[in-house]
C-alpha cells in the first residue's frame, strides 16, 4: 500500500497488478529498513491515533493504542465542564493534544515540548487536522514558564523507563525512538517527579493530572502523589497498569 500509494482494497482488487522496476525497487528499499528494525511508522511516516492519521517521524515517539486510555480518562473527568484549559506535556506528536481538541471543542488546549523538531511534527498534524487554530504549541521545559492557576487540567505522556529497565524495552524502541522521550532516567520517575510539583503550582483548584505510566513506577508514583486527592491508577486491556490520575 506504501509503495504503490494506494488502499487496501485496491491490492486485493488487482492482484494481477505487476510492479514496475521503480516500484520494485522502491518495495525492496522499504523491506530492508524494516529488516534492519526501522519502525514500520517512521518507514510510512503514518500513524492512526484517535481515528486521526498523524505524521511521524524519528523526532517524535510513535504514538501507541494504550495512550488513547489517557483520553478516555480526561473525557470521563471533564464530561460536563466548560470552560476548560488544558496543557498537555511532552506533546511529541500532537497527538493527546489533538485528540483533546477534536473531542472538546470548547477548551483551551495548549502543547508544550522541550523538543523544536517534535514541535514541528505536532503543528503538521495540527494543521493536517484543522486544529491549528484550537491549539498553541510551546517550547520548554515541562511547565515551566506557566504561573498559578493557568490550567483545569494537565496530562502527559511522560518518559517513564529507568535505565536499568532498558533490556525490557523493544530493541526497536530503543534503537531509533527518541531516547528522552522514553528514558526518564536511573529509576524511570524522574521525569515524573520534576512535573508533579509543577502541576500543582500551575493546576486551579481541584484541578486534575493525568499521566501514562508503567506497572514498574506504579507504587513510586503513588508514594509522589501521596498530597493529593482522589488518586487512582487506572489499568489497560491487557490489566497492566496504565493512567494515574490525581485531583490537587
Amino acid at each position: 500500500m506504501f509503495t504503490l500509494g494506494c488502499g487496501r482494497a485496491y491490492l486485493y482488487a488487482h492482484p494481477e497488478r505487476v510492479l514496475t522496476a521503480e516500484e520494485t525497487t522502491r518495495y525492496e528499499a522499504v523491506l530492508s529498513e524494516r529488516a534492519r528494525g526501522v519502525p514500520a511508522q517512521y518507514i510510512t511516516g503514518h500513524q492512526e491515533f484517535w481515528g486521526m492519521d498523524l505524521i511521524v517521524t524519528p523526532a517524535v515517539l510513535i504514538p501507541r493504542p494504550e495512550t488513547e486510555h489517557v483520553i478516555e480518562t480526561v473525557l470521563e473527568l471533564v464530561a460536563g465542564k466548560s470552560p476548560l484549559r488544558i496543557v498537555d506535556v511532552g506533546t511529541g506528536s500532537g497527538c493527546i493534544a489533538l485528540a483533546l481538541a477534536k473531542e472538546l471543542p470548547q477548551a483551551e488546549v495548549h502543547g508544550i515540548d522541550i523538543s523544536e523538531g517534535a514541535l514541528e511534527i505536532a503543528r503538521a498534524n495540527a494543521a493536517r487536522h484543522q486544529l491549528e487554530t484550537r491549539i498553541q504549541f510551546h517550547h520548554g521545559a515541562l511547565l515551566e514558564g506557566f504561573g498559578k492557576n493557568s490550567f483545569d487540567l494537565v496530562v502527559s505522556n511522560p518518559p517513564y523507563v529507568g535505565d536499568s529497565d532498558q533490556d525490557q524495552v523493544q530493541l526497536e524502541v530503543r534503537k531509533f525512538e527518541p531516547r528522552n522521550a522514553v528514558f526518564a532516567g536511573p529509576t524511570g520517575v524522574e521525569v515524573i517527579a520534576r512535573l508533579i510539583p509543577q502541576a500543582n503550582a500551575t493546576l486551579g483548584p481541584g484541578g486534575w493530572l493525568v499521566m501514562e505510566i508503567s506497572e514498574t513506577i506504579a507504587g513510586e508514583v503513588t508514594r509522589l502523589l501521596r498530597d493529593w486527592n482522589d488518586v487512582r491508577i487506572r489499568p489497560d486491556l491487557q490489566s497492566i497498569p496504565r493512567v494515574v490520575q490525581a485531583r490537587k
